[in-house]
């Protein structure tokens, strides 16, 4: 992954992928006002073709009237990265990570990313939509950089796709009562399936060799952790409306992390056999 050089030709964007970049610039509820994007038209050296029209229509005509004439996209892309300069989003940095996020995924497709930074770096090419949503999900590349065990990514995909926080929650206490019941045999689910299967001077299930007074303390308090986690979170998604129940991204970050804890723990146990 390199920083676009400027005396590097880049290849035209598609009409489509074009077209998706002004849709999103030119959103009338979220987008540029028409203000902005004259002014930024201006400012990056490209004709405002026709002022008068529609936000994304106008975007459209003056980007590819501009990267036809070039030959190239290196004049469109000094656009994106205008608009998506950091110190514009000071006070807005809400916006700017949506506006990355949804802007990576169109960009995905064309083989490039936009960085945190603003600026425009190739990457490696991918064909499809889920692949591209992928990439560019904030939540799932973080997890990624953390290295969140892959019985929490696995059980997740699809609402990383759908950025839905609430049921990413959802799926990953699920992830661990799943595992449990692999790991056991037993059919039970939540506190229930803790106590069949971690708790009791012989547990079904062990994490260390239970030899000592210290590793039959960090059994129980494995188990209790199980416990606390299926209580405030299996229980409380199953059962409470999901807009009743909000999760922002850090707190749905650090569940995802807490289940991927587990799951390591789990790597490492064996059956007793009780």
């Amino acid at each position: 992954m390199y920083i676009i050089k400027c005396m590097a030709s880049i290849p035209k964007l598609s009409d489509n992928a074009l077209q998706a970049i002004c849709d999103l610039f030119g959103d009338t509820d979220s987008g540029l006002t028409g203000t902005e994007i004259g002014k930024l038209l201006n400012s990056s050296g490209i004709e405002d073709m026709e002022p008068t029209i529609t936000k994304r229509h106008r975007l459209f005509s003056a980007l590819k009237n501009k990267q036809e004439k070039d030959r190239c996209s290196n004049n469109v892309f000094a656009f994106i990265q205008n608009v998506m300069d950091p110190v514009r989003y000071v006070h807005n940095r809400e916006y700017f990570n949506r506006s990355k996020d949804q802007l990576n995924v169109i960009l995905a497709l064309q083989g490039y990313e936009l960085r945190a930074d603003g600026k425009i770096v190739q990457a490696t090419l991918v064909s499809t939509l889920d692949d591209a949503h992928l990439r560019a999900n904030a939540l799932q590349k973080k997890l990624s950089d953390r290295g969140v065990h892959y019985y929490v990514l696995n059980f997740c995909r699809a609402e990383f796709l759908q950025e839905n926080y609430f049921h990413a929650v959802f799926e990953a206490t699920k992830s661990i009562a799943d595992r449990l019941r692999e790991m056991s045999g037993q059919d039970k689910d939540g506190t229930q399936l803790v106590e069949a299967t971690l708790v009791g001077q012989k547990p079904v299930l062990a994490i260390n060799s239970l030899r000592t007074e210290t590793e039959k303390m960090e059994q129980v308090g494995f188990a209790n952790l199980l416990k606390g986690i299926f209580g405030m979170f299996r229980n409380t998604t199953a059962h409470a409306p999901k807009i009743k129940w909000k999760i922002e991204e850090r707190d749905a970050l650090e569940l995802l992390t807490m289940a991927s804890f587990a799951h390591r723990k789990l790597d490492g146990a064996i059956r007793t056999g009780y």
